[in-house]
């Protein structure tokens, strides 16, 4: 795992953004199905 750069090239800086929706979902994700699962 390479050490991130504080300024990335675009190609790196459009993977970081693709990696933090994607973190994003599955986040959104697991915290409603937490809240389904304590309201059922």
């Amino acid at each position: 795992m390479p050490v991130l750069e504080p300024n990335p090239p675009d190609g790196q800086k459009k993977l970081l953004q693709l990696m933090g929706v994607i973190a994003g979902i599955v986040i959104l994700v697991a915290v409603v199905a937490v809240i389904a699962r304590n309201m059922g």
